[in-house]
């Protein structure tokens, strides 16, 4: 049973997410995501919450090297994926530009 602040929270995330897909630059996938933490383009990471383990450390180590934000999504993959507009599962998700978004800077305060 998921409480209702629980629940607004993950729609307010879901909406900073569409709106970061429709007016901003974001990539998914794993392979995507680890070359622009490795290029340094990457200002923040999203990671489903059933990530293989493995990946989802690869994931959090590269980004302390690269000092770049990471968020752990509530939903699993095929939630993160719906979030984002399409129809298959996403379990990492990058974003490069913001843009009319605030999920830069309100993730970090939650």
């Amino acid at each position: 049973m998921v409480s209702k602040k629980q629940q607004r929270q993950q729609d307010s995330m879901n909406s900073r997410i569409k709106l970061v897909m429709k007016s901003g630059k974001a990539i998914l996938g794993f392979k995507q995501c680890m070359k622009a933490l490795r290029k340094g383009k990457a200002k923040m990471i999203l990671i489903a919450s059933n990530a293989p383990p493995l990946r989802k450390s690869e994931l959090e180590y590269m980004a302390m090297l690269g000092r770049t934000q990471v968020h752990h999504f509530s939903g699993d993959n095929t939630a993160m994926g719906i979030a984002c507009g399409k129809l298959f599962n996403c379990s990492v998700l990058s974003i490069l530009d913001a843009g009319d978004s605030d999920i830069l800077t309100t993730v970090t305060k939650e």
